[in-house]
């Protein structure tokens, strides 16, 4: 009998810290997985970042994504986690991320004529587009691009 009751104890124990221990994680579970090594701005306008780019003397990196684009995803854990790109990304461009769907996302959608996500451009200090690709690009794609915006400038 003694061991039963303490086996019920004991349960209670594990279900209650593993309830409360799910709790905290639920909370504390950040949105959007985000180990980038790319210093993303996300909450800004285009023009706050274009005149920082002008002050900088850098260009642009545009990443516009949705929440449910999968390629998007991919990217934010694949790509802008690599710390070779982040440091190459961070050292000549500022880098802004936007959400398509919300905030200002939709104008520049319209305005960068992005239909398919993610929309990653490379822009000069005025907003113009040096280099656009729709989808998905990797390391070596997302570099060769960054260095033809560089070689325009």
């Amino acid at each position: 009998m003694k061991f039963i009751l303490n086996s019920i104890a004991l349960m209670s124990l594990f279900l209650v810290m593993s309830c409360s221990s799910s709790k905290e994680v639920v909370n504390k579970r950040p949105v959007e997985k985000d180990n980038s090594a790319v210093n993303f701005i996300k909450n800004s306008t285009l023009t706050d970042i274009t005149d920082q780019a002008a002050r900088e003397g850098k260009l642009v990196f545009l990443d516009l994504y949705t929440e449910w684009c999968l390629p998007c995803k991919l990217m934010t854990e694949d790509v802008y986690s690599d710390q070779k790109v982040g440091d190459f990304l961070n050292a000549n461009f500022v880098n802004y991320k936007v959400d398509a769907e919300k905030g200002n996302g939709p104008n520049l959608r319209l305005l960068y004529e992005v239909e398919n996500f993610p929309g990653l451009l490379f822009l000069d200090a005025k907003g113009r587009v040096l280099e656009k690709k729709l989808g998905a690009a990797y390391q070596t794609e997302l570099m060769a691009m960054a260095n033809r915006a560089i070689e325009k400038r």
